[in-house]
Order: structure tokens, then sequence, then C-alpha cells
């Protein structure tokens, strides 16, 4: 028996509806392992949320083990009602070129009906190859932008709120149900942002780097009408424009420019070095305001799909 004949006999591949915790931390300890080698998370914010976080409706989790060993996750979301369901996965570092990526690539296929899309974190050549051998198209790309928040010359300009706008920060418990409506509304167009629910909020305001002083909301007449939600990456000295929103009757007076600035002032006043957001790389519009204000493109997330 050949070595790939013989690996394909041991490697087997579960599917799980919730990972218990014990092996959660393990395939999390992964996930960091293939970051060190990738200089990129292969798994998003939400899909370690979800991942450590109990059974989610429309989650479901694939684990590859070759012989006793846990060396491969994916992680399939069929929350979207219109769009086919979204995928990540990873093999770790040491087991990689025996097949095991594909073979995790196969079975989402599987499990998806063929009706699939890929995330591609940080655009790397083997992704990339892994895309096409599945017969994947790339059809979005995020882009991950970032901005000195401390040089010489990155002085931020002073923001200008429209009239009859005022800006508070976020309370929690408080201010829960009626941002999620607003962001509901702001990003109404977008599949992942837009579905947030309170277990999602919540999931994000037990992370050690939840701070409501950098959760900024813009209100007008009592209504929350934007905001700009801030995220530190400590271990990275990083700052991150988590996500800004505003209401689309409040769009066109520079509501999003000044919110950003504020966002961005306030990371800068913890002494980070550097900002970085992620955006469209279609959404022209943002991509213009956040290259006006100094923002340049670092690295990018691929988005494959299958053509069913």
């Amino acid at each position: 028996m050949t070595d790939a004949a013989e690996r394909n006999a041991i490697r087997r591949i579960e599917h799980l509806d919730e990972v218990p915790p014990e092996t959660a931390r393990t395939v999390l300890e992964m996930i960091e392992a293939a970051a060190r080698t990738d200089g990129q998370m292969a798994v998003s914010e939400q899909g370690r949320l979800q991942l450590r976080g109990g059974r989610r409706e429309g989650v479901r989790h694939l684990l590859l083990r070759e012989g006793d060993e846990l060396v491969g996750y994916a992680q399939l979301e069929e929350t979207d009602p219109v769009e086919a369901p979204a995928a990540e996965l990873l093999v770790h570092p040491g087991f990689r070129g025996r097949g095991h990526g594909r073979a995790l690539g196969l079975a989402l296929l599987d499990a998806s009906g063929r009706r699939l899309r890929l995330w591609a974190h940080g655009g790397h050549p083997a992704a990339r190859h892994l895309a096409q051998a599945l017969g994947l198209t790339l059809f979005r790309e995020l882009r991950q932008m970032r901005r000195p928040l401390t040089e010489p010359d990155s002085g931020l300009a002073e923001p200008v709120l429209p009239e009859g706008v005022t800006v508070r920060t976020f309370r929690p418990g408080e201010d829960d149900t009626a941002w999620l409506a607003v962001n509901a509304e702001a990003f109404a167009h977008h599949p992942e942002q837009g579905a947030l629910t309170q277990r999602d909020l919540d999931d994000r305001k037990a992370e050690p780097w939840f701070d409501p002083k950098g959760f900024f909301l813009a209100e007008k007449d009592g209504r929350i009408v934007g905001f700009h939600w801030t995220k530190t990456h400590a271990a990275e000295a990083l700052g991150e424009v988590y996500v800004v929103g505003v209401l689309p009757g409040a769009q066109g007076g520079g509501l999003g420019k000044a919110l950003t600035l504020i966002g961005l002032r306030h990371l800068a006043g913890q002494g980070l070095p550097t900002a970085m957001l992620y955006v469209d790389a279609d959404n022209t519009a943002a991509v213009t305001v956040y290259e006006r204000l100094g923002f340049t493109v670092h690295e990018v997330d691929l988005m494959y799909r299958s053509e069913t």
C-alpha cells in the first residue's frame, strides 16, 4: 500500500453540530499554530466564537483526524436565507501536503449540496490552488487596510458632526436592542454584519478586548443614527475600526467620516501605533473614504464559490 493510500485509510472526518469544550480548545490551538506559520488566522473571529460557544442553529463543524490525531478543521454556516452556505477550513502546518485540505473541501461541498462559499483568508497561493482544485471561482475580495496613528505625519483631523448630532459611548445592556436594530438596518446588504443577534453581541461583550469606552454612538433627536465600534488587538499593538455604520437616512452628510475620526483619535489616545480595518473591494465609496484618511491595503481575504 502506498503512503497516500495508507493516509486515506486512516483519515476520517467527523461532522458535529457542537464541539466538546476540550476538543474546541485543541482546534483553537491548531488555529493559533497555523496563524504563526501563515501570518493570518484561517478562521475568522465569528468562526472562533461559534466553535467554542456551544451549539448554534445552522452551524456545523468538520473535524479531520489522521489516525487518532486531530489535524484539520472546517466550519460550515448555513444561516443566510439567500446566499450559499459559507465555510472556512485549515490543516495543521505539520500535516499539510497530504491531501487533507482537499478532503475537507470535498466534504464541505457534499455537506452543502455543492452550494458553497469558501474563505481563503490572506489569499495564500495554497488556498487559491485548493479553490481551483475544488472547481470554485473567485467572487469576493475583502481588503485589510492599515494606517499609522503615531507617526509625525499621521495627524487626524478634528471630527465635524452634522448639525443636531451628538456622540456618546455605548451602555451595555441599555443600548443592546436599539443598537442591534440600527446595525441590521445599516447593514441590510451585508450577509455577515447585518445578521448579528443578541447572542453574537453578548459573545463579543464577553471578550477581553471589549471596551464600551471605544464604542461610539451618534444620536439625533434621541435616536441612534450611526456608530463606530473600535477594537484593540493588544498582542499585535493594533487598533481596529471594527465596524462603522450609518442609517441610510443619515448618510451623505459626513457622519461616517466623523465617526471614523472619533474612533481613530480614541485608538491613537491609547498609544496604539497602527489602525486597521476590513472593507469589501467593491465598496468603492467606503474604500475612497478610507484612502483619503490615509489607509492603504495591507492584505486581502478572498472568497470563492461553486457555480451551482
